[in-house]
């Protein structure tokens, strides 16, 4: 409180004393015995009153004591059941539950992670991918200005993410890695990685590469077979020793038919081989027949035009030449889709043949593009001219029908250099993304496409589109979500098949049981999303002679199912609609692999390093007697005395309003007892 608050307080007391004395001293001379009392309940009320005027703040201060943590995260993936771990997992964990001193002196916060990170003590080993580094990414953010070390529960073997060994960095608390598993050094030989094309051609021989990776002393002979189906296709000799531990076995294939082909690798185990399970790994690849070739078009150079072509061959079945105008023209026949990028006057002639031809293609606009060659060259749409440009941010038109468009976060894209100015179509058009400046959507297309004539096309109206690749791998930390997005705007537009009621997305095959999720899309009659449909999948075991249904559920602008729970085999399937009876079929096949099998030992020199990193200690899951005691005696971790101040307006103070009417109701009964009133 101020000083010249506390001089308003006695202000204040004079005013409401003197208004009380001349109330019913100078004014009033019947009941001196009573007038007194009334002065003083009238100086109540009336310096009461005076004193929420003033409204003086009050500072109130409260003590209390706040505990470190103690994070306990738990490794919930397949790999620590393999490893035969599960058990002292479970009764380390009910252990750190139970001790009362643990619980005294610290906040314990349970944490399970696999794939993903999950706020539970409840583990079941069922994840089957790990990733460290995830989880240290998220609980750095969570325990930044806090006092928390952590009881990291793990094997250490990791099948997912960036390194953790760098990303435990970010952490910055001690980090007590409990190591599930032993330092034995098993005799092992294993296949490592299997490098192979998910797309061939057909007549040709796609390339295989395989690494074969041997832990032990002694010299080992062994032998590297390739089985399809029941026959074996390629087989090669295999030595190594001590020194000599590892091989790279390259060797190609024939693609002779078109469709989805699986075989297995198998190095043949050795002696006493503890772990068989990472001797084999099946592997497929789809032939196809056909590869589409996208001529991207320039006359000068832009950093749009890497994306473009990086994007596009992102996809084995794409490939993509940057050219300039003239150079196209004698091999228009070998392009399915030409990307047109800012047109001039130097394409005429080859706007003029694609017309001729009836060509697919995708023009992007820009701050170089000739606006009056293009408003001349096309009658189907005609974009203002203004010779000025603007910034426009990406915004995702929900109800764009040709084909599934997922939101990988376009509000955070940046803005798109565009031409000012309004663009009208002659014909249908149908927006992927609008255009938006600043907080405000218009309805200008930023992206979309078009049919006319048995032709697609699209437009992009902006530059600067490699800034959006950036930005989503910033976001995700791949480029995937970006090239698959434009991987289905550059393959819709490279096709003229016709447009289906009923769509569905899925792939020929999945490499194990993670991620086999279908996405499908249903219109009505005059081709707009129906999302009052129900569609289900009757899957049909093709070895098992096994049958499943499951609902799509409706997400955003499509369905979706996820098949996640099907166990490895081959797969028909048939997606139908509940009211209309329309159907499609297909199949697909799930290869046998679970990576957190492929695992021998713990990685002891990574958590052991995490752990100096960190100044934490590593112990063994069998020797973890002193590591509750270890985290007891440590003085880092001391609970802090912290004082609160908060500052109360005496407005707040509800009682002193109670004093008011209080005051005032006495005064007005005693004065009407009296016959004063």
């Amino acid at each position: 409180m101020t000083s010249l608050t506390i001089l308003y307080i006695i202000i204040a007391g004079f005013i409401a004393l003197f208004l009380a004395l001349f109330l019913y001293k100078y004014k009033s001379s019947n009941y001196k015995t009573l007038n007194y009392l009334f002065i003083f309940l009238r100086f109540i009320s009336i310096f009461s009153v005076l004193l929420l005027l003033i409204n003086p703040k009050f500072e109130h201060t409260s003590n209390y004591t706040e505990k470190p943590n103690l994070i306990v995260a738990v490794d919930n993936s397949a790999s620590i059941k393999h490893l035969n771990q599960d058990k002292n997992v479970l009764n380390f964990v009910e252990t750190l539950s139970n001790d009362k001193k643990l619980k005294d002196k610290f906040n314990i916060d349970f944490y399970t992670f696999g794939n993903t990170l999950n706020n539970s003590d409840s583990v079941s080993f069922s994840e089957n991918e790990t990733n460290l580094d995830n989880m240290f990414d998220k609980l750095s953010q969570v325990y930044k200005n806090t006092t928390a070390p952590m009881l990291l529960i793990t094997d250490g073997n990791q099948t997912f993410g960036n390194d953790y060994q760098y990303t435990a960095s970010k952490y910055k608390q001690p980090i007590y890695p409990i190591i599930l598993g032993d330092t034995i050094t098993y005799t092992d030989i294993s296949i490592q990685q299997l490098n192979v094309n998910k797309y061939a051609f057909l007549k040709n021989k796609f390339p295989v590469e395989c690494i074969v990776i041997y832990n032990g002393n002694n010299a080992i002979n062994t032998r590297f077979e390739v089985i399809f189906g029941k026959n074996l296709v390629y087989s090669e000799p295999v030595n190594l020793s001590k020194n000599n531990n590892s091989k790279v076995i390259n060797f190609s294939l024939p693609a002779n038919h078109v469709g989805v082909y699986s075989y297995k690798a198998t190095i043949i185990p050795i002696e006493n081989e503890k772990n068989t399970i990472n001797n084999s790994k099946a592997f497929a690849v789809e032939v196809i027949d056909q590869k589409t070739n996208i001529a991207i078009v320039s006359d000068f150079s832009h950093p749009d035009l890497g994306v473009f072509k990086k994007s596009i061959e992102s996809n084995e079945q794409h490939t993509a030449s940057i050219l300039k105008p003239d150079e196209v023209l004698n091999q228009i026949i070998d392009f399915q889709l030409f990307i047109l990028y800012q047109p001039n006057n130097s394409f005429k002639k080859l706007i003029e043949v694609l017309n001729t031809q009836n060509k697919n293609r995708l023009l992007v606009v820009g701050t170089k593009t000739d606006l009056n060659f293009l408003n001349t060259e096309t009658s189907f749409y005609k974009h203002e001219i203004t010779n000025q440009s603007e910034d426009y941010f990406p915004d995702l038109n929900s109800s764009y029908a040709p084909f599934i468009v997922d939101d990988i976060e376009f509000e955070t894209f940046p803005p798109l250099k565009s031409n000012f100015g309004s663009i009208s179509f002659s014909i249908p058009f149908e927006t992927i993304l609008f255009k938006k400046f600043r907080n405000n959507t218009t309805k200008l297309p930023l992206l979309g496409t078009f049919e006319s004539n048995g032709r697609r096309e699209g437009l992009l109206l902006g530059e600067n589109i490699w800034q959006w690749r950036a930005q989503s791998f910033l976001n995700s930390k791949s480029f995937n979500q970006f090239d698959v997005f434009l991987g289905k705007t550059i393959q819709y537009l490279a096709s003229n098949k016709r447009k289906d009621r009923l769509n569905i997305e899925y792939q020929s095959f999945y490499n194990g049981t993670n991620g086999v999720v279908f996405n499908a899309e249903f219109f009505n009659k005059n081709y707009e999303f129906d999302s009052r449909e129900t569609l289900v999948i009757k899957v049909k075991d093709s070895i098992l002679k096994e049958e499943k249904t499951f609902p799509f559920v409706l997400k955003n602008n499509s369905y979706q199912v996820d098949l996640s729970s099907l166990p490895p085999s081959d797969y028909n399937f048939t997606v139908s609609t509940t009211h209309e009876k329309i159907s499609k079929s297909g199949t697909f096949k799930i290869l046998d692999y679970n990576v957190e099998q492929q695992f021998l030992n713990a990685n002891v020199t990574k958590l052991e390093q995490v752990a100096t990193n960190s100044s934490g200690t590593s112990y063994f899951i069998a020797n973890t007697n002193s590591v509750i005691t270890d985290i007891l005696k440590d003085n880092r971790y001391q609970s802090v005395l912290k004082e609160n101040k908060n500052i109360i307006p005496l407005v707040d103070w509800k009682y002193l309003l109670f004093l008011i009417t209080l005051t005032l109701a006495i005064e007005w009964f005693l004065r009407k007892y009296n016959g004063l009133i």
